[in-house]
Order: C-alpha cells, then sequence, then structure tokens
C-alpha cells in the first residue's frame, strides 16, 4: 500500500490546532493519536511539538 496523502500538506497550524495539540499532549496521548485527532501527519505534530518544546509520550 502506498504512503498515505494527507490533503492538509505544508497548511499553517491554526490557533485552535496548535491549542488542540498541547492539551493532548498534556494529556498523554501518543503522537499517533494526535495526528489522528488533528487529521495531521505523525511528522506534522513532531516538528510543531518540537517548535513548541512540547514533550508526546512515547508508545512503550
Amino acid at each position: 500500500m502506498a504512503e498515505k496523502r494527507f490533503e492538509r500538506h505544508k497548511q499553517a497550524w491554526t490557533s485552535e490546532e496548535t491549542q488542540k495539540l498541547h492539551t493532548l499532549a498534556r494529556k498523554g496521548m501518543t503522537r499517533r493519536a494526535i495526528a489522528k485527532a488533528l487529521t495531521r501527519s505523525e511528522e506534522s505534530v513532531k516538528a510543531k511539538a518540537k517548535a513548541d518544546s512540547l514533550k508526546i509520550a512515547k508508545l512503550h
């Protein structure tokens, strides 16, 4: 199966999305779960979290 294409490729983060990212990260959700909730790629979530100095739970 080919890699999934995201319709929102390279779109800027809205303040609502950023707020939701921070909330979900604080709740201890994984990057995959956050990406799904925000309909963004895991890489996008990872990059934004790093830019905002957020810690995201690792899958154990």
